[in-house]
C-alpha cells in the first residue's frame, strides 16, 4: 500500500484530519484516543486501537500520530474509516456566527 502524501484530507463527521510531514515543536503527549467529544450526544470520535496511536497537543492544536500500519477512527453515527500510518493535524469543524466562529456541537 502506498503511503498518502502530506496534505491528504480525511473527514469523519465534524472532524477533519490532514496528513502532515512532521509534528511542530513543543508538542505535549495527550493520554487519550479521543479526537472529539460529542457535547450533545456523548458520542466520541476516537481511535479503536489505543496502542496504535499517540495524540499530541500544542495549545489548542491537536495532532494524531498513527504508529501502526493503520488505525480505525470510529464514532457511533458514522462509518469507521481507516487511517494509514503517519502524522495528522486534527480540526473540529467550526461554523460562523456573526462576529465569531464556534465549534459545531455533535
Amino acid at each position: 500500500m502506498r503511503s498518502p502524501i502530506a496534505g491528504t484530507l480525511y473527514r469523519h463527521g465534524d472532524v477533519l484530519l490532514r496528513q502532515i510531514d512532521r509534528l511542530p515543536n513543543n508538542v505535549r503527549k495527550r493520554e487519550s484516543v479521543t479526537l472529539a467529544e460529542g457535547e450533545v450526544t456523548g458520542h466520541r470520535h476516537r481511535i479503536q486501537q489505543a496502542q496504535a496511536v499517540q495524540l499530541w497537543e500544542q495549545g489548542e492544536n491537536l495532532f494524531l500520530e498513527v504508529k501502526a500500519f493503520s488505525a480505525t477512527l470510529v464514532h457511533e453515527e458514522h462509518h469507521a474509516i481507516e487511517l494509514p500510518q503517519g502524522l495528522y493535524r486534527v480540526w473540529k469543524q467550526r461554523e460562523y456566527r456573526p462576529g465569531h466562529y464556534v465549534e459545531v456541537s455533535d
